[in-house]
């Protein structure tokens, strides 16, 4: 009988695969150095095979074997996993924790809104956030350390469900006293003309904007912000125009400035907010549940309902 590999083994796998360093995958195991050198030792000699390639020094380098049953052991863990949450979900739906990953240009915003919605619909869910880019956020998904991901879609999911809670209109942001503050709307195709400016590289929100404008996405900027509000800062001093989800102005992105908040011209002008979780998930039902609660806090902050009748903010269409 082929002698199996532990959970234990192949947490300790995974891990030394995601931090390639054995130190700081036996802090994430939460076990001593050597434990865990220990353990991927020990599970070496049990398959009879080499798993990292000993001859490269200091460095964790694995055999293309190693490579491969690093993605055997995640699947491994994830089926196993899923065993434990179908039974957690039929004894107590909607209860206990759930680890919930959001982009920085949703969560800070709409979180504020979101988890006072849950306490009150959910009070025996335990709500633990992990805040980062979309790939990244993806990637934890995948290895199972994130349960669902509140993104913009559409995003390169790695094939997991989704479920669209909110559409999120753009508006655009000018400077005071920019020639375009003169337009009810803003005409899409004009903004090809202004110096955009973007969120750097790497964020969903940049691709979605210059897609808005029908600009190419490989385009390379000489500054790129780093979030939101270092975007609206940026547009205050007058360095350009820029685009901006309603959501995060609702949610207070551009307080303090003296921006000028213009719907767009033409259809398309929008990002939709949704909720992503592994294809075949036993809580799917579970992340379902949680789609009014979404929509509803998602509506709050998009539907135009927060400003006078043009859904600004109060002052924020006056040029």
């Amino acid at each position: 009988m082929i002698p199996l590999p532990t959970p234990q083994q192949l947490r300790f796998l995974t891990a030394l695969a995601e931090h390639q360093h054995f130190g700081r995958a036996a802090n994430a195991c939460a076990v001593s150095q050597s434990t865990l050198s220990a353990g991927i030792l020990t599970l070496e000699r049990q398959l009879d095979a080499a798993i990292l390639d000993r001859g490269a020094g200091k460095r964790v380098v694995f055999t293309p074997l190693g490579q491969d049953l690093v993605g055997r052991a995640r699947t491994a863990l994830a089926a196993l996993t899923a065993v434990a949450e179908a039974a957690e979900a039929a004894r107590a739906p909607l209860s206990g924790p759930l680890r919930l990953g959001v982009i920085p240009t949703i969560g800070p915003f709409l979180l504020p809104r979101l988890m006072p919605a849950m306490r009150t619909a959910f009070p025996g869910l335990r709500l633990y956030l992990r805040e980062d880019l979309t790939s990244r956020l993806v990637e934890r998904l995948e290895a199972n350390r994130l349960d669902a991901l509140l993104v913009a879609l559409p995003c390169d999911c790695g094939g997991g469900e989704t479920l669209a809670v909110a559409r999120d209109e753009f508006l655009a942001a000018l400077p005071p006293g920019h020639p375009l503050a003169a337009q009810e709307q803003i005409p899409i195709s004009v903004l090809a003309g202004e110096r955009l400016l973007l969120l750097e590289d790497g964020h969903c929100l940049r691709d979605q904007a210059l897609a808005v404008c029908g600009l190419h996405a490989g385009r390379q900027d000489e500054f790129a912000a780093t979030s939101l509000h270092t975007l609206v800062q940026m547009v205050a001093g007058g360095l350009g125009v820029t685009l901006l989800p309603r959501s995060a102005i609702a949610g207070g992105v551009t307080a303090g400035t003296e921006l000028i908040l213009r719907p767009l011209a033409g259809a398309g002008a929008w990002r939709t907010l949704g909720l992503v979780w592994r294809d075949g998930s036993p809580r799917a039902a579970d992340y379902r549940s949680l789609g009014p609660v979404l929509a509803g806090v998602g509506r709050s902050l998009t539907d135009g309902g927060c400003g006078d009748a043009t859904g600004l903010p109060p002052g924020a269409a006056t040029g």
